[in-house]
């Protein structure tokens, strides 16, 4: 293949003319691209960076074999890659003057990318510690036993119940980020719907959150029990009901990235039927060692 099989464009609606039914063709792969290009139609290409976002489509014999993307000062996320179209990436983006910071994608996919960006710039690539799974829902499974309590979704009422989950989990998982109203409508986490778990004197004891059904597919995302809550089945309850609610809306494939380093949460979302679909990893690249 020739580098210019890719097609690179700042416009989102371009990317989702060319790319749009091959994304929805596999939608639980390709999660990360139909999520954060309904964000920026949503919101609009200003709301995620002064600069603007880019995207990849490789297209060849009239097909697309591959897109990606990329957000202001963040990682360049590839649809599976062979080698081939990986180093045709890796030149195409060089020779055009782009550097991304890092890339974030399937394990063989980010190790391809990584190598030939290292090839072609002399970047140095550093893989991040913490490596993720990405489950895919088969048939759901609720817990056995079932813990004591119910249920709640949480409305637009509940907004300061919803920043305070969602600012705990933040915390919980390391993210760098700030969860306030001012802040609240640029987040990842204000486009989602959340439910409680409930105990049966109304104390609530865990949260689970989902995005919108998006190319169809659903992913789970915020799954969160307090640290002295945790070992009574809070989150499996939680994440069945969501996952449930998932499917009655109309998804085809629901999902979830869970830490691979936590066989705790792992071995709970494969009781409830979700399987492993792919293992998910991240390279950082040395912008002082970038070649010129």
């Amino acid at each position: 293949m020739r580098p210019d099989d890719w097609h690179l464009t700042e416009d989102v609606d371009d990317f989702l003319a060319r790319a749009g039914g091959f994304l929805r063709s596999r939608p639980g792969l390709h999660v990360m691209p139909l999520t954060w290009t309904a964000r920026l139609r949503a919101r609009g290409a200003a709301a995620f960076g002064v600069e603007p976002p880019l995207f990849g489509v490789l297209e060849q014999a009239g097909e697309v074999r591959a897109a990606c993307y990329r957000l202001p000062s963040r990682a360049l996320v590839p649809t599976p890659l062979t080698p081939e179209q990986a180093d045709g990436l890796a030149a195409r983006l060089a020779a055009l003057g782009h550097s991304p910071p890092a890339v974030s994608a399937d394990d063989g996919t980010a190790a391809l990318f990584a190598e030939a960006w290292r090839r072609r710039t002399g970047a140095t690539p550093t893989p991040r510690f913490t490596r993720l799974g990405l489950y895919r829902l088969g048939a759901l499974t609720p817990p056995d036993p079932h813990p004591a309590g119910r249920s709640r979704l949480l409305g637009e009422h509940d907004l300061d119940d919803v920043m305070y989950w969602c600012g705990e989990f933040a915390r919980a998982t390391g993210e760098d980020v700030s969860i306030d109203a001012d802040s609240w409508a640029g987040t990842r986490y204000a486009d989602k719907t959340y439910t409680l778990w409930e105990t049966p004197d109304g104390t609530p004891v865990s949260v689970a959150g989902m995005n919108p059904v998006i190319g169809g597919q659903v992913q789970v995302d915020v799954v969160y029990t307090p640290s002295h809550l945790r070992g009574h089945g809070y989150a499996g309850a939680v994440t069945a009901e969501v996952s449930r609610a998932a499917l009655a809306a109309g998804a085809r494939e629901v999902v979830l990235f869970t830490d691979l380093g936590n066989p705790t949460s792992n071995a709970l979302y494969q009781r409830l039927g979700y399987r492993l679909l792919t293992n998910w990893s991240a390279y950082d690249f040395t912008r002082d060692q970038l070649a010129t």
